[in-house]
């Protein structure tokens, strides 16, 4: 497989392993629409193939977005940077600069563990987790909830225990044979202790019984605790970046 193939198919598993309520293509692009703070399945994402004129690709996000109250957003990957002069033009503000890393299945550490469970759908007691650790209102309650059933493809819940609580917690999807690694978490009265590690493991162990091939994951670039963990783990490859861009200020 070329790099270009590599990363198009590592950018489509990322999008699917966290499907957004509603997804307009045009002109090359996805316009995607969830609701909430989260700004993934909130942007606008580029295509594999080709796309249209960023000109009229920007006009049409801003209708969308208008249209449903949301101020547009773009993630732009470096694959597919080519609207990146023009939304500077219109002032779209720069945030949340986010690596792709990638590794071979057998290239990663990964286990079972008796303190790790692995599930195929989110517990009661694994959403608490999410909720109490992200902050999340009644309004982000009920999105994560609907986007986790929306997901297509083998996948895993899983979580740590200690003290009676979940005290850490991710979950995985399998697309086409390569491991999504989303959601990693640490309750904060809990770090330090290799926790987050041993629940990626369990997460690796899981894809490599069910044969997935590679893995893969997004990990924002200034968060040095998280990308020392992923390496650990063994991804070590880095394939591209990404960011988003805002808008701010008039066009």
């Amino acid at each position: 497989m070329s790099r270009e193939d590599l990363n198009w198919e590592v950018e489509e598993a990322c999008r699917e392993a966290w499907p957004a309520a509603l997804e307009t293509v045009a002109l090359g692009w996805t316009f995607r629409r969830s609701g909430g703070q989260i700004r993934r399945p909130n942007s606008a994402n580029p295509l594999r193939g080709q796309r249209g004129a960023p000109e009229r690709v920007i006009d049409v996000a801003e209708a969308f977005y208008a249209s449903h109250g949301q101020a547009p957003l773009f993630r732009v990957p470096e694959i597919a940077a080519e609207v990146e002069p023009e939304l500077e033009r219109r002032g779209y503000g720069w945030e949340g600069g986010t690596i792709h890393l990638h590794a071979d299945i057998d290239a990663l550490v990964g286990g079972q563990f008796d303190d790790v469970t692995v599930s195929q759908a989110p517990s009661e007691r694994w959403f608490e987790a999410r909720f109490r650790t992200g902050g999340y209102d009644g309004t982000e309650r009920r999105i994560f909830r609907e986007m986790t059933g929306l997901i297509v493809g083998d996948r895993a819940f899983v979580s740590c225990e200690r003290d009676g609580q979940i005290a850490a917690f991710a979950f995985g999807v399998i697309r086409n044979g390569l491991l999504v690694i989303e959601a990693v978490e640490t309750d904060a009265g809990f770090r330090q202790q290799g926790l987050g590690r041993r629940t990626v493991g369990a997460l690796i162990g899981w894809a490599r019984r069910v044969g997935a091939q590679a893995g893969c994951l997004q990990v924002v670039a200034d968060n040095t605790p998280a990308r020392a963990l992923y390496a650990s783990l063994g991804f070590n490859r880095e394939l591209y970046r990404y960011h988003y861009r805002r808008k701010t200020t008039a066009a």
